[in-house]
């Protein structure tokens, strides 16, 4: 069933729940307010025929009767029974007329001293009438004609009128819901020409007010972000194949070379070297774009616990320096931590560590001195890393693009690389909640800041 139809029948049964409903309602209303009124009605007919009968003395049994019969209210199939203390009938309206009722219903209404019931399709009323020490019951019995009939109209006129609302309530049940829905279709078929090749396409989002128009918003952020990464997987694959193509044409070249002539010993060492630079080189670019990969995961996938992130510095620092020892790296607290969570963070180790080191390695590396200052700062919510170099720097144009996959600043050309290090850096604090910037000046240095919430 289609969510249109299931809207369209859920809102007919709602509003034929509400509709029958009242309809009871008010029919057993009009019922109950018929009832009660003929009721009265033959309680004051017994009433007065009774006191007609024993207090007028004018009127006796005949002419009661003759005015019985032509009063102007009479009711329909009426008749009115007067019982004495022994229960002996002494006055019956209209001999031809039987009131059905039992043996002991004189008794309980001389207890109850009134009753109201019926006597077939006649409602029944008996009556206790007391004075000058006599006990009479009195029985009026009756058919609401007039009543019952207009009860039969309200219940034909409530049926036809269910019938009709019913009929309009699914009609514009089965209409607005199509209505309401039209946005949804329109949205599916924007959806279903969607592809890999025009991820750039967006779907209407309408007033950006109503929920349908928050549903297409969103999704289009949705596409925003496959954009994204598809740009980022084809960029990726075409940067990747671009570098990975100069160390493996120079391995060519130079096996080629070898291959061409006969070589000496002093040249064969020289091929030899070269082929192990150029093979040192691709393996620093494999390396370093399994990092990429393994930085563009999702962060579920890295394991977490607590961890001191000064401690994480020293040991980037060791790592650093015992490969490179010509590497000078200063490392210093901006302020003491009040307490020792200030420098307690939930993070993975070995990707912190990887990041401080090709931070160091960079500012050591573009340095003219290669030394690079590290200073630790807390607060009560972060604790905050600085690497301050004295190098080249980076330009303005250039700031907006070093954190993506193998880009080069233009002044850092001549120096090794992939541009591959800071993107890694970028993605493993984003990956730790954290933040990392960078100010710069060209031919002053650079200051890369990295915040990341403490325990």
């Amino acid at each position: 069933m289609t969510i249109r139809n299931r809207i369209a029948l859920q809102f007919s049964l709602i509003v034929a729940s509400i509709l029958i409903f009242f309809s009871i309602l008010i029919y057993w209303v009009s019922a109950t307010y018929r009832q009660e009124e003929f009721y009265e009605r033959l309680k004051n007919k017994a009433r007065t025929t009774v006191r007609f009968l024993i207090e007028v003395k004018e009127v006796d049994r005949e002419l009661l009767k003759i005015i019985d019969h032509n009063t102007l209210t009479a009711l329909f199939d009426e008749k009115v029974l007067i019982f004495d203390g022994q229960n002996h009938l002494i006055y019956s309206s209209v001999d031809d007329q039987v009131i059905y009722y039992r043996s002991t219903f004189l008794n309980e209404v001389r207890q109850k001293k009134e009753i109201e019931t019926h006597s077939g399709p006649n409602e029944l009323v008996g009556l206790l009438y007391q004075q000058n020490g006599r006990d009479l019951v009195v029985l009026a019995s009756a058919y609401d004609q007039f009543g019952k009939s207009k009860l039969e109209n309200l219940k034909l006129t409530l049926g036809w009128g269910l019938l009709v609302g019913l009929s309009i309530t699914i009609g514009l049940g089965i209409f607005f819901a199509g209505q309401s829905l039209q946005p949804i279709s329109q949205i599916n078929q924007q959806v279903s020409t969607i592809t890999a090749r025009n991820l750039q396409q967006r779907l209407d989002e309408g007033n950006r007010q109503d929920e349908i128009a928050r549903l297409a918003m969103n999704f289009n952020d949705v596409l925003y972000r496959l954009e994204q990464a598809f740009e980022q997987q084809r960029s990726f694959v075409s940067h990747a194949s671009h570098e990975l193509r100069t160390p493996l044409a120079a391995l060519k070249s130079e096996i080629q070379l070898g291959l061409r002539r006969p070589l000496t010993v002093a040249e064969h060492q020289d091929i030899l070297t070269n082929l192990l630079s150029d093979t040192d080189r691709l393996i620093g670019l494999t390396n370093g774009l399994l990092f990429l990969a393994r930085a563009l995961e999702t962060s579920n996938q890295v394991t977490r616990q607590p961890i001191r992130i000064d401690e994480v510095i020293f040991l980037a620092k060791d790592e650093l320096v015992s490969a490179k020892p010509h590497y000078q790296i200063s490392v210093d607290y901006e302020n003491i931590p009040e307490t020792e969570t200030e420098t307690l963070i939930e993070g993975n180790e070995e990707l912190l560590k990887l990041v401080f080191v090709n931070l160091f390695d960079n500012a050591c590396k573009y340095s003219e001195n290669q030394t690079a200052q590290v200073r630790i700062g807390t607060d009560s919510h972060f604790c905050r890393i600085t690497v301050r170099d004295t190098g080249i720097g980076i330009s303005e144009q250039d700031i907006a693009h070093i954190f993506e996959p193998f880009y080069r600043a233009s002044n850092a050309l001549d120096y090794q690389g992939f541009g591959i290090g800071l993107s890694i850096c970028a993605k493993l604090i984003e990956l730790h909640q954290g933040t990392l910037t960078v100010e710069s000046e060209v031919e002053e240095g650079s200051t890369f800041t990295i915040s990341l919430p403490h325990l």
